[in-house]
């Protein structure tokens, strides 16, 4: 139905139909009030400073859309019985619900909880309008509720007074540090971007979002600096230390924000009144990040997933061009295709996979949820799962479907004029490092070979253990940041058996092409990486000047007591931590 309306009901089912929305209705708002508790808890965490609880929660939060969603089914199964599926009703139920949240304070996230139950109950392939929020009637941004006002602070002199005041309005059970000292760090930090990067555009004040953003063990307050001409993002990063609550770091650019917000992070809790008003003041900080990631970062993944297919569909519907196979080398598990004009590659898992990769669609689908719910540290791809999608036979090269088909029989078929895809992964496209590295200037490259390392090193220091380093696996962003993309045979560090080589007792042990002692299945040898860096000579020197320790057993056997006896390190969304200098008080 392309508008909202329910004038086409007819007699006899009103009852039933009420019964229904309003069915749907509480399904949703006991969802969404679950998952503002499990959000506002993040602020007793921090001052605890249990990170360990906050851990748990942000699992816990994300896995609450699929239970709340299967509920919901459970309870329409019962209550239509035999007419569950009765699509007439259906539509009539949709017309109804429509009408009923159409003016409500982010009424898309109503919408889309509706949408994901008739898709579970109907195993809807592509798009079903009549069952789903689709098209006109679906715009994300529609009832924002009131502005975004958050606090505003002008600079009537000093700027550290004005500071001074906002962190004082940002209280916990746990004291400042030294609350002079954090506001003459942040005044100093805002007064020497202004110059360098706003032509000294004078500060008149400042502007902060009412909530503060937790993920892992920092608080972040969000806002801007305004001036005369200007206005820049200001994030204020506070860490809770033994010794109280100081300012770890101030984020000003367009860039730094970009990444703390970036789809290689874990989701923010943030507890949000309207979402859709905070998202409008994120956007005029980070004006090129798409609609999709900001719900996503802000724990809303669901709507940030649907508003990811619905941009790219209707960027199909204007475009031209067809899927390609993606640049890159030939996965062994996974066939990855793009289009061209759009910044996504999908991701279909093989029906078979060729020697010597030895694992199975159920670990490979693992190991993706493995990574949905683990700390990406800035290193690992936001991967979204998608069921069931359709798209125009036409847009498919033949060589790309002829691949598909071939090779992928389980997930894609052929229906009519139409490709259907069982079972894929959305992740944004990055330039494969292999690829990137041959194209790169000098300097751009030797970047990208200390960013691989440090890559390996932060996933590491998360308990992810990469397992296939080969730089085909891993790709660059727009920021220059090396991310893994290939998780097929990724898993935990505190899973694996690292050991040395043994000593070869023979030449035909040493030359011999498969090794002369047992190897377990969890056993890894770090000697063996340098084998598969790839790297040219000057890269090489360059990796082993910087990450030599990678290639021993030694480092990832220390790393391993470390992760079992005091848990897995946090990897910082911004360029290491910026303590106030303890010299500087008001």
């Amino acid at each position: 139905m392309a508008e909202c309306t329910d004038s086409n009901r007819a007699g006899g089912d009103e009852a039933l139909i009420e019964q229904c929305v309003e069915e749907m209705r509480a399904g949703f708002v006991a969802y969404d009030d679950a998952f503002r508790v499990i959000t506002r808890r993040a602020r007793s965490t921090f001052e605890q400073r249990d990170w360990a609880a906050g851990r748990r929660d942000a699992v816990e939060r994300i896995e609450l859309w699929g239970e709340c969603v299967a509920a919901s089914v459970q309870r329409m199964e019962a209550l239509l019985g035999e007419r569950s599926r009765d699509r007439q009703l259906w539509a009539r139920i949709k017309a109804r619900y429509c009408s009923l949240v159409v003016s409500l304070v982010d009424a898309e996230f109503f919408k889309t909880y509706f949408s994901s139950v008739t898709r579970r109950l109907f195993q809807t392939v592509g798009v079903d309008t009549t069952l789903q929020f689709a098209g006109t009637e679906s715009k994300p941004l529609q009832n924002v509720g009131a502005p975004l006002v958050g606090r505003s602070y002008l600079n009537k002199g000093p700027l550290a007074s004005a500071i001074g005041e906002l962190l004082r309005d940002f209280q916990w059970q746990v004291p400042y540090e030294d609350l002079a000292r954090c506001a003459a760090f942040v005044c100093d930090e805002i007064v020497v971007h202004r110059r360098q990067q706003a032509d000294n555009d004078p500060v008149l004040g400042i502007d902060v979002m009412d909530a503060v953003f937790y993920r892992d063990t920092r608080a972040y307050i969000v806002g801007r600096v305004t001036g005369w001409t200007t206005h820049t993002p200001l994030v204020i990063v506070l860490a809770n230390t033994d010794r109280g609550v100081r300012v770890d770091a101030v984020i000003q650019t367009e860039q730094g924000v970009s990444v703390l917000f970036g789809f290689t992070r874990s989701h923010f809790h943030v507890d949000l009144k309207a979402v859709g008003a905070a998202i409008g003041f994120l956007r005029t900080l980070l004006p090129r990040k798409r609609l999709a990631e900001l719900f996503t970062a802000l724990g809303r993944y669901k709507q940030g997933k649907t508003e990811r297919y619905r941009d790219f569909v209707r960027h199909l519907r204007a475009s031209s061009d067809r899927f390609i196979v993606a640049p890159g080398d030939e996965g062994m598990v996974m066939l990855v295709f793009t289009l061209p004009s759009y910044d996504v590659v999908f991701k279909v898992i093989r029906d078979e996979f060729d020697y010597p990769k030895d694992t199975t669609r159920e670990r490979v689908e693992a190991a993706y949820d493995l990574v949905f719910r683990h700390d990406k540290a800035g290193r690992l791809v936001d991967a979204q799962e998608f069921r069931s999608l359709e798209f125009p036979k036409d847009r498919f090269s033949p060589d790309l479907l002829q691949q598909l088909l071939a090779s992928a029989a389980r997930t894609v078929r052929v229906e009519g004029d139409n490709v259907v895809i069982g079972h894929a992964y959305i992740e944004r496209r990055l330039r494969p490092l292999n690829l990137y590295l041959r194209e790169a200037n000098r300097e751009s490259a030797r970047s990208a070979v200390r960013e691989y390392g440090q890559a390996i090193r932060d996933l590491a220091a998360t308990n992810i253990f990469a397992g296939d380093m080969l730089l085909k696996n891993f790709g660059v962003s727009r920021h220059g940041r090396v991310i893994f993309y290939d998780y097929d045979e990724l898993c935990l560090i505190d899973s694996c058996c690292f050991r040395a080589l043994p000593a070869p007792t023979s030449y035909d042990d040493e030359v011999a092409a498969e090794p002369s002692f047992f190897v377990g299945a969890h056993d890894v040898f770090p000697e063996q990486f340098g084998a598969f860096l790839g790297l040219d000579d000057e890269s090489r020197a360059l990796f082993m000047e910087k990450h030599a320790d990678l290639l021993t057993v030694d480092f990832w056997l220390q790393l391993q007591e470390k992760i079992r006896s005091s848990g897995a390190a946090e990897v910082l969304p911004y360029e290491g931590s910026r303590e106030p200098d303890p010299r500087r008080a008001g």
